[in-house]
């Protein structure tokens, strides 16, 4: 009997270690990007080159803690709302016809469930609700990284909830984030795992950001943007994410 309750009691303590575990490395990758100075970022702007098939677009991100952002590239001298929320519409510019249209009721309440995020969902996954778990080590890219399992509030597509699980993969020496992988649950690639990954982290204000991102398909190849210039606390003109269409 006593044999067995200490096995029990072992067993317990690695499962909860484990938990703790997963909250520890979090904790020391956002301790080593800047800490409790995230705490005083409400405003984030980005502007960088997409490198695409030889070519380099320029993008723009500007994103605040209240949720508002705007996302946009210009191509062929066009300026391109990829993406933007004012705090209630979630819009883009039609490629066609180079007018803003709403998007539709699902993917707004699905951006509704990421306020919050701000940097990042590493940052905030606890006042979000968002469980994590120690999944192992992994290998990314000849890294030696811990797996750590972030499940979200469930995502609606078409109409229907669906798991919103995102894998985070953190460098166990420079506690660094590396990449970040999820499924795709819906549309042409659905079922593949998206990727996007981290590099060239480097100091804005006393704060340590990625300065590189790829993003893409597992196995089929992506895209790399590369930061020229990133502003902690900018003056932002908040027209840019008004909806400017017709209502």
């Amino acid at each position: 009997m006593k044999t067995l309750f200490t096995a029990l009691m072992v067993f317990a303590s690695t499962f909860l270690g484990l938990a703790q575990t997963a909250d520890q490395i979090i904790n020391d990758c956002n301790e080593v990007t800047g800490g409790k100075k995230w705490e005083t970022v409400t405003a984030i702007s980005m502007k960088a080159n997409i490198e695409q098939q030889g070519m380099k677009i320029p993008f723009e991100l500007v994103i605040l803690r209240d949720g508002r952002m705007c996302a946009k590239y210009s191509i062929q001298g066009m300026e391109i709302t990829q993406s933007a929320y004012d705090g209630t519409t979630l819009w883009s510019t039609s490629f066609m016809t180079q007018k803003a249209e709403k998007s539709d009721s699902e993917s707004t309440e699905n951006h509704k469930k990421t306020i919050g995020e701000f940097p990042s969902a590493l940052n905030t996954y606890k006042s979000m609700g968002h469980s994590v778990s120690l999944e192992g080590e992994e290998k990314v890219d000849g890294v030696d990284c811990y797996k750590i399992k972030m499940t979200k509030k469930p995502q609606l597509i078409e109409g229907v909830e669906v798991p919103n699980i995102e894998y985070y993969f953190i460098d166990k020496d420079s506690k660094a984030l590396i990449m970040i992988e999820a499924e795709i649950m819906d549309g042409e690639m659905k079922g593949k795992i998206a990727q996007t990954k981290f590099s060239d982290y480097q100091e804005v204000n006393g704060l340590f950001v990625a300065y590189s991102l790829y993003q893409g398909i597992k196995d089929m190849g992506g895209q790399t943007i590369t930061f020229e210039k990133i502003e902690i606390n900018p003056v932002i003109n908040e027209e840019i994410f008004k909806y400017k269409g017709e209502n």
